[in-house]
């Protein structure tokens, strides 16, 4: 019996692991490389402005006025979003982090400003294959808060 025990504990323990821990590693194909976010890949759970196929196609985010003030107010917007925060800016790079609540999934949302009125944008979940719409309907719902519809 003490020996059923102890594995009954270590089975709870890496359960619970495995149930808390859904943040995944950061992928290493994150930024901007030749003017470009990197592709989405083929499971269902990524949106990008530059994806060449209208499943994981997304409209880019367009502004008036200069980058700088763009900047600032899609910072803002960011801020609306109780579960983000923001890991990495960079003169024409923003990286976001969104969490999960229940299960603490991660989601990497980048943002590219090219420069010429419009924000480039990508948003990808860490693990699994399908996300439900997640970050669609996240892009879409930055979208208004940006645009201020």
């Amino acid at each position: 019996m003490k020996g059923s025990g102890v594995w009954i504990i270590a089975m709870v323990i890496i359960v619970g692991m495995m149930f808390f821990s859904c943040a995944g590693q950061q992928p290493e194909n994150l930024g901007v490389q030749n003017k470009q976010l990197a592709d989405c890949p083929s499971k269902p759970n990524c949106v990008s402005s530059q994806a060449a196929d209208e499943d994981h196609f997304t409209a880019p985010l367009t502004y008036q006025g200069d980058k700088i003030a763009a900047i600032k107010h899609l910072k803002n917007v960011l801020g609306s979003f109780e579960n983000a925060t923001i890991v990495l800016e960079k003169d024409n790079y923003l990286h976001v982090e969104f969490k999960s609540a229940v299960m603490g999934f991660v989601d990497d949302l980048e943002f590219y400003f090219p420069g010429e009125k419009i924000i480039h944008l990508r948003s990808a979940s860490r693990l699994g294959y399908s996300d439900f719409g997640v970050n669609a309907k996240r892009v879409n719902q930055l979208r208004e808060r940006f645009s201020g519809k």
